[in-house]
């Protein structure tokens, strides 16, 4: 068995926020043909059609908190 039979968790965790990242934006950020609009604006979940700013400072924001969970954790556990 080689190593790239066995991808490490932090591999796994980068391809998991990519597929992530796509689709909030084919969702939120993308226009679609047919629909006019983006399918969260069409489902009645966003107003407007989101930038890819914007879906970058959601990335952010979301780390930060991951981060802060993170060190609530240790800190219940006494680390």
């Amino acid at each position: 068995m080689s190593t790239s039979d066995n991808p490490d968790p932090k591999h796994v965790e980068n391809h998991a926020a990519a597929v992530a990242l796509w689709f909030m934006y084919y969702n939120f950020a993308r226009v679609h043909q047919t629909l006019r609009c983006t399918p969260a604006m069409e489902a009645g979940i966003s107003n407007h059609i989101w930038t890819i700013e914007e879906l970058c400072a959601l990335i952010s924001e979301i780390s930060s908190v991951r981060q802060t969970e993170k060190n609530m954790v240790l800190k219940a556990l006494g680390e």
